[in-house]
């Protein structure tokens, strides 16, 4: 009998407490990969809006205005990644 590793271990003790792993259609995937893709690309539209005024601050060495724009820029595109990631957990749970 082979050991297990513990990561093969954790993944079991997970499995036990989420429950079966749930199958999704190719339809379901399509309609994730579909959230995942108007996703990605509002965040490469936030990612370019803030491009031009994170260089100007830049040019004109205002740290203040740059540290302030970067950490909007995190701020917002991790709000993104969470709406994604919750419209995705809902789509899953509306199918299973």
């Amino acid at each position: 009998m082979a050991l297990k590793s513990s990561y093969d271990l954790a993944m079991e003790r997970i499995g036990k407490t989420l429950g079966p792993e749930r199958k999704l259609t190719d339809a379901q995937k399509k309609q994730l990969a579909e959230i995942d893709s108007i996703y990605k690309a509002k965040i490469a539209d936030l990612e370019l809006s803030f491009g031009d005024k994170i260089a100007a601050a830049r040019a004109a060495d205002d740290v203040e205005k740059l540290l302030s724009l970067e950490q909007t820029l995190l701020s917002e595109r991790q709000k993104l990644r969470d709406e994604c990631e919750a419209k995705k957990e809902k789509r899953r749970k509306a199918t299973a």
